[in-house]
């Protein structure tokens, strides 16, 4: 096992119940075929409730996992989404004020974390499948306006993103972060692990299905290195650059989702009644082991309330912190109505009910991307100009705004 799986490994195991708990769930995944199963390293049902139940009930421990258990926690973790919500707030809390504590306040509604460290939406690959094949969005429709505010007012400091990308190993910070491209998904072959064996199992194709299959499982392979090729290749210190950094994760996604949507809507096309139903029950039963379940029974809502519910904007302390002058009153004025604009975009982009097919909900997340490209620009633009006007010392007292929370 490379290092860097058992970097990230280890932050599974942070968050799991005891090794004796983890050692009752390994996959032993057999020899797929090149072009019809590179996408899989799946979890049967079974097994995603054994991890539903690490999810439920696991705590942070620090013990030395034994190798044995490294590998189990590779091979079932990071197909549940309850287990990746886990490993991304580990690593987020990592290096952030020595990770003394429990929670940031950039935290998702579902425990997981936007930001983790310089890296914006980890694990974007599996987000985008978990909602359109098997209408678990609750990862997915999540992120929004919060993560944008967490863009301009950075919880990290220069300290804080030194335990993601720069190498000490006699630091203990910096041995509880895994790498970050592990985050990013490093292995194509592995992020993309769509179930591909689970839906042939499920709808017995004819050769004509299995060549569509083969696509979708092709398509979602290079979906995967499209986003792993977005991940920051090095560290940025400012709001603007890491709203640049947003806007060229969300792009790359983008052309993830694009290369997705022909090979998933053919293979869709050519399923019959009886095949799309045990396609629809198997997502059913996927989504009725997800810890989350209650939370995606009503996601635009959950969506909703997340937007309408995005952190205050700190006006008071900007005032005492930078004294701006008329001039930077009027660009600030600007940029506080960039982000209420944005708020209504996103709100507006919210998960729409009536998308109940896997293409559908592909379009779905077509659309939520753009909402928040959009978003961004309009933030970015006036944050731009607001940036513009301030000295160094003004840029500074800025970005000491979210770094000084802990709350």
């Amino acid at each position: 096992m490379s290092k860097s799986r058992i970097g990230i490994a280890i932050v599974v195991l942070t968050t799991l119940l005891s090794s004796a708990a983890l050692a009752g769930v390994h996959l032993g995944s057999g020899p797929l075929g090149v072009a019809r199963f590179a996408a899989a390293r799946v979890l049967s049902l079974g097994r995603l409730h054994h991890a539903r139940a690490f999810a439920r009930h696991g705590r942070i421990r620090t013990a030395s996992p034994r190798s044995q258990n490294v590998r189990n926690a590779m091979d079932s973790g990071l197909g549940n989404p309850a287990v990746r919500r886990q490993v991304a707030a580990a690593a987020a809390l990592a290096g952030w004020h020595g990770g003394r504590i429990a929670n940031g306040w950039w935290r998702h509604g579902d425990g997981g974390y936007g930001w983790v460290g310089p890296l914006f939406w980890p694990f974007a690959i599996y987000d985008i499948y978990d909602y359109s094949i098997w209408g678990d969005g609750i990862g997915f429709w999540d992120y929004g306006y919060p993560d944008i505010y967490a863009a301009i007012f950075a919880p990290y400091g220069h300290d804080d993103l030194a335990a993601y990308t720069g190498p000490s190993p006699l630091d203990r910070r910096h041995r509880r972060v895994p790498p970050l491209p592990q985050l990013c998904g490093d292995d194509s072959g592995e992020i993309a692990g769509l179930p591909i064996d689970q839906m042939a199992q499920a709808i017995q194709p004819n050769e004509v299905l299995r060549a569509a299959l083969d696509d979708l499982a092709n398509a979602l392979i290079s979906a995967a290195r499209m986003i792993q090729a977005s991940c920051p290749a090095q560290t940025v210190f400012t709001a603007p650059h890491r709203l640049a950094v947003m806007q060229q994760r969300i792009e790359a996604m983008i052309k993830a989702e694009s290369a997705v949507q022909q090979p998933l809507g053919k293979f869709y096309d050519l399923l019959d009644d009886e095949q799309e139903a045990r396609l629809n029950a198997l997502a059913e039963d996927r989504r009725k082991m997800s810890p989350a379940k209650r939370a995606t029974e009503a996601p635009a809502q959950g969506c909703g309330a997340a937007q309408s519910a995005a952190l205050q904007w700190p006006a008071d302390e900007i005032e005492a912190r930078l004294h701006p002058n008329d001039t930077q009153r009027a660009a600030l004025k600007a940029l506080q109505d960039a982000n209420a604009r944005a708020v209504d975009v996103l709100t507006a982009g919210c998960q729409p009910e009536d998308a109940i097919t896997p293409p559908a909900r592909l379009d779905a997340v077509e659309g939520r991307l753009e909402a928040m490209q959009r978003a961004v620009s309009l933030v970015s633009a006036a944050l731009e100009g607001f940036y513009a006007t301030l000295s160094d010392e003004q840029k500074a007292q800025f970005e000491a705004i979210g770094q000084k929370r802990t709350a």
